[in-house]
């Protein structure tokens, strides 16, 4: 059994389901939600021993929080941070089962 580091774990917290990510799959695409402090070679290294894929490259933004008022209090959504990954022809993620 091949061991996983479970600072892995930490770099992606969870993978975005939204329809620009599901019509990104379709190109060998799947988008997670990271770390704010994580690096490309960290998301690449973490995205290639959790699922046992090959990674050929990775994009990532920060989507700034936005300002919004709930019954007339204000808030502000925090800054995420979004890695989109592109897999070698042939690997897939299916991010609907899990880890």
């Amino acid at each position: 059994m091949k061991s996983i580091d479970p600072r892995h774990y930490d770099v992606i917290v969870a993978p975005v389901v939204t329809e620009k990510a599901t019509m990104a799959s379709e190109h060998n695409k799947v988008v997670f939600k990271v770390q704010s402090g994580a690096t490309k070679p960290q998301i690449k290294e973490a995205v290639e021993k959790l699922f046992d894929v090959k990674v050929k490259s990775v994009n990532t933004l920060v989507r700034k929080g936005k300002s919004k008022s709930f019954r007339g209090t204000f808030g502000t959504q925090s800054d995420v941070k979004r890695a989109v990954v592109t897999l070698e022809e042939g690997h897939r993620i299916d991010v609907t089962t899990g880890l």
